[in-house]
């Protein structure tokens, strides 16, 4: 069964609130189809929470939004245990995470202790509390920001945090004619408040579970083992891509060609979609000619000595 119709109707409605990412909405569609968490990282005011909004409101499912902040407590995520009076018993009080898609904002702002209860959620669908293990709800999957630029009163997150992410996002600025178009918008409405659901939850389980119908040939799992393996012995790397990413990058591929309309992978899915999936799960030797901010481009220049699969004629 084909999907190009809900993919489109839902990139067309995001984008008439985000104007000028298409790149941006063709990327958390690909998230959302094989399941996988984002990590959107850039200034403020570049519509990190706009974008998420967006694409929870085309969706019929259930939303919710919670500011990270230094008090910020596990419980307060993942539900507590309270004693009911009335009925002389305990009851277990869901937290927001209990939801579709969670909007984590400002992830780094909050102590390690409670960025540590995403794990087990992030990672398999699943809260334990008090002993008891609680399964959520599907689709589910969590959208964070955080400010590159900041550092004061932040916590970094840790290797072990960021490789839950399938990918890291950076939006950018506008374009001037993008920018003039969106003070021309906004200047009237608020677009966000128009927008309504364009496609069921049923229906995104629906494409979730499609995934693994998307062809793709041997040659193009080699591709991506070559890459995986040239970044563990690259002398600039200290943490190479770990057996979770590769199956990250092979699934994004898959999502990605389904948003592109396809039932196979091309090399040049790989080649596009492999810096948003593997960079931040690489960690740079100290004394690396690259920065730690060029895990992207070092990224580039390994796929680049990897030598291509021919694409075969379908």
């Amino acid at each position: 069964m084909s999907y190009n119709k809900t993919i489109k109707n839902i990139k067309d409605n995001v984008s008439k609130v985000i104007l000028g990412k298409n790149e941006i909405i063709d990327l958390l569609l690909t998230s959302l189809i094989c399941s996988g968490h984002i990590l959107l990282e850039d200034v403020p005011g570049t519509g990190k929470t706009t974008i998420a909004k967006a694409l929870s409101k085309s969706i019929s499912c259930d939303f919710r939004r919670i500011q990270f902040t230094p008090d910020l407590l596990p419980s307060d995520l993942t539900g507590i245990n309270f004693y009911n009076q009335k009925k002389g018993e305990f009851e277990f009080k869901k937290g927001p995470l209990f939801t579709n898609i969670l909007l984590a904002d400002e992830i780094n702002r909050a102590t390690p202790r409670t960025q540590s209860s995403l794990l087990e959620c992030m990672e398999e669908r699943q809260i334990t509390v008090d002993g008891d293990t609680y399964r959520l709800e599907k689709p589910f999957i969590v959208i964070a920001t955080q400010n590159p630029v900041e550092n004061y009163g932040t916590f970094p997150l840790p290797e072990a945090q960021l490789d839950r992410f399938l990918m890291k996002i950076k939006i950018g600025y506008p374009q001037r004619n993008e920018e003039e178009k969106i003070l021309e918008i906004f200047d009237k409405q608020n677009p966000l408040e128009e927008i309504s659901s364009v496609c069921s939850k049923e229906e995104v389980t629906a494409m979730q579970q499609q995934l693994s119908n998307v062809f793709v040939d041997k040659d193009i799992a080699k591709y991506i083992i070559d890459i995986v393996e040239a970044t563990r012995n690259n002398e600039n790397i200290d943490l190479g891509i770990s057996p979770r990413g590769s199956i990250a990058l092979y699934k994004a591929s898959q999502a990605y060609a389904m948003v592109q309309g396809r039932g196979f992978v091309k090399p040049d899915d790989i080649i596009y979609i492999a810096p948003f999936v593997l960079a931040h799960r690489i960690v740079l030797k100290g004394l690396s000619k690259y920065k730690k901010s060029d895990a992207v481009s070092m990224l580039k220049d390994i796929i680049a000595q990897i030598q291509v699969p021919v694409e075969k004629v379908k």
